[in-house]
């Protein structure tokens, strides 16, 4: 991994990178994220009687628009050509984590052929699905909380693979 910023030029001066000759390679990025709620709130998800419908259905979409909107929410994106954007969400229950915070798990694979990497619109999708789910939850639960939001993996062009350790 290089030690120098590569959006900021030799005057330090803010730039989008040139990647005009790099090789176009698939791309994949893998991100996650958590919404912390009360189990009461996680109930409604579920049984589907929250006041503003399927929450779930309509995270996942906009974690998959956010993903498409990356280029134009970042100023230094690239914007891309995504072959595939995928948005999951898990509900998980007090029993479930160690520190038994009950909520949704948020996951956004994306993957894209091209010149340079897809982990912010990977990012983006993530912390979109789960604003989406705070929005859609706001009336019965304010104190609702997004954390844990991080890449995973990603993997194509120069720099090969990483994964979270």
């Amino acid at each position: 991994m290089s030690s120098e910023l590569t959006h900021i030029d030799e005057a330090g001066a803010a730039r989008m990178v040139d990647v005009g000759e790099k090789t176009e390679t698939q791309r994949v990025a893998v991100a996650e994220g958590f919404i912390a709620m009360t189990p009461a709130t996680l109930a409604l998800i579920i049984e589907g009687n929250t006041p503003k419908g399927d929450v779930l259905a309509a995270a996942r979409i906009a974690g998959i628009l956010a993903a498409k909107q990356t280029s134009t929410l970042i100023p230094l994106c690239h914007p891309l050509n995504i072959t595939k954007a995928c948005v999951d969400l898990v509900a998980i229950e007090a029993d479930e984590r160690p520190d038994g915070l009950v909520g949704i798990h948020v996951q956004a694979t994306l993957s894209v052929t091209g010149k340079t990497g897809i982990e912010m619109e990977a990012l983006t999708a993530v912390s979109v699905a789960c604003l989406t789910i705070y929005d859609m939850c706001k009336a019965v639960d304010r104190g609702m909380e997004i954390g844990e939001i991080r890449l995973l993996h990603k993997s194509g062009g120069r720099s090969g693979t990483w994964e979270r350790p």
